[in-house]
């Protein structure tokens, strides 16, 4: 079967164990997504399976995508995962979220929230100077580079710019319940990105 699938962040609640104790978790609607082409070693040089997620209007597919998707139904999202074997796998074939189970330790890919334009200290968390006498800028990120030699900035240095909206893995996390009938799984802590937004639940051994 595949290592992961594609899934819409819900949101963040709570549930409580057998002896009462809360336990934070993030709520995802995993799939089901739809296998929409093999790639084989024979002829891409690896094997791997593109799927498609969230059905999408024949309106706004164009013809190369419909000739690409060949009778199936548009899908908005294409992606790759890995297969366990790969002649096991069927164009067509519809794969629910049954490939995890309760307990399993995944690792979940997504864009992290986009925060637009700050400083060091909210950016990289810089402690700042003193706010006193002699120093016009507190909140400033130092010194940049050196003198004439090299007579540059650093690649790398860590000044103001864009906060947020990258990808983001977080590996570790374990989930604590399946809801296969409202297609919902529940991993404990929080995992990058908005409410709404697409993720990729993979399978770890971390």
């Amino acid at each position: 079967m595949l290592d992961g699938m594609l899934a819409r962040k819900v949101g963040m609640t709570q549930i409580f164990d057998e002896t009462g104790n809360a336990i934070p978790v993030t709520v995802l609607r995993v799939g089901p997504i739809t296998v929409i082409q093999k790639k084989t070693e024979e002829k891409e040089g690896y094997n791997s399976v593109q799927v498609g997620f969230e059905p999408i209007s024949e309106k706004k597919v164009n013809r190369p995508e419909k000739g690409h998707f060949k009778g199936i139904a548009p899908l908005r999202y294409l992606k790759e995962f890995r297969p366990d074997n790969i002649n096991e796998i069927q164009i067509g074939q519809t794969i629910d979220m049954s490939i995890f189970k309760e307990g399993e330790s995944v690792a979940i890919t997504g864009i992290s929230k986009g925060k637009g334009f700050t400083g060091v200290m909210k950016r990289y968390n810089f402690g700042g100077f003193p706010a006193s006498h002699g120093h016009r800028g507190p909140r400033a990120g130092g010194s940049l580079g050196q003198r004439t030699t090299p007579g540059k900035v650093q690649k790398g240095k860590k000044m103001n710019g864009r906060h947020g909206n990258k990808t983001v893995t977080i590996t570790g996390l374990n989930i604590v319940r399946i809801m296969p009938e409202d297609h919902l799984v529940l991993i404990n802590g929080p995992i990058p990105g908005k409410n709404g937004g697409l993720v990729s639940l993979y399978k770890s051994n971390r």
